[in-house]
């Protein structure tokens, strides 16, 4: 399935590009090595170019004033989303524009070059949210949790943002060592969380989060599990945001869970996968952590 993005791209271009030559050199750049843009795939080049001139026209000219004032830039935000750009790995099933890592690279390379905090909000939402729901979830939960966040612009105009909660404030990012709990309600139909997430990027604009909790204490690392909350759920509430040196205008802050209850259908992959989970998520998310590096750079 011919991806959103490409198709932009395809009407964008100052040459015709057929669609099965897009979605075909998309799907099969994955192997071959790059040194410059100039030897990327002709699509390829169509996404840097694209990006490249929303950094230059969008993005830098605002930074500074976003960074300063420490606002989440919606409309950037919104804008990335109407390209495709929220949802960029995300299947054509799921509403995502289904484009490959290299794809990935390079857009955030060139959104982080523009714009820092645009990058991250980018890079957490894409890498750290979907990917995890993307790989490791249900069909329902795909369709409930991945395709309203893949094409994130609500009826309102409001945003579907999502985070990542794994950091906790006594253990660090260490996905082994999981204070936050979740135990089972004594009906056995949901989930009951208590704890605190630490530095989670997005929090204050996000509506949904992927978090760890351990459920089996006596497993150690085995006994971590991986859970999608709402963030509307009772009891859940927000820490201050942090006053960072840089990237302000995507917030930094606590997510406190005091006995915030899920349903059990909430739970990603099975019980005890958290720890995998956390590390595969990690891993993949380290694309989209180069990519901002190289374009800040």
């Amino acid at each position: 399935m011919l991806s959103r993005s490409a198709s932009i791209l395809a009407r964008r271009a100052t040459s015709p590009v057929s669609v099965s030559r897009v979605a075909a050199a998309v799907a099969t750049s994955s192997g071959r090595s790059y040194t410059t843009h100039s030897q990327l795939p002709e699509e390829h080049q169509m996404i840097y170019e694209m990006c490249r001139k929303f950094a230059d026209e969008e993005l830098a000219p605002n930074a500074g004033k976003w960074d300063k004032e420490h606002a989440f830039p919606t409309e950037a935000v919104t804008h990335l989303a109407e390209l495709g750009l929220m949802g960029i790995n995300v299947p054509g099933e799921y509403g995502g524009s289904e484009l490959d890592a290299l794809a990935y690279a390079i857009a955030m390379e060139e959104i982080s070059r523009g714009c820092a905090s645009v990058g991250v909000i980018m890079s957490a939402h894409n890498s750290l949210y979907l990917w995890p729901i993307q790989a490791f979830g249900t069909h329902e939960q795909k369709e409930k949790w991945v395709a309203p966040y893949a094409q994130p612009i609500k009826e309102d105009g409001t945003l579907n943002v999502g985070c990542f909660g794994l950091s906790e404030p006594g253990n660090g990012s260490d996905a082994g060592a999981a204070s936050t709990t979740a135990t089972l309600s004594d009906d056995g139909t949901e989930w009951i969380i208590n704890g605190t997430k630490a530095w989670i990027t997005n929090a204050h604009e996000s509506s949904a989060a992927v978090i760890f909790a351990t459920t089996d204490k006596s497993l150690k690392h085995k006994g971590i599990s991986a859970f999608i909350v709402p963030l509307d759920a009772e009891g859940f509430s927000l820490g201050a945001k942090e006053d960072k040196l840089g990237i302000r205008a995507s917030s930094t802050s606590n997510l406190i869970f005091d006995n915030v209850r899920i349903p059990k259908d909430n739970l990603l992959g099975n019980p005890g996968d958290g720890f995998k989970i956390a590390m595969k998520t990690l891993d993949g998310g380290r694309i989209g952590v180069a990519g901002q590096a190289l374009g800040i750079a």
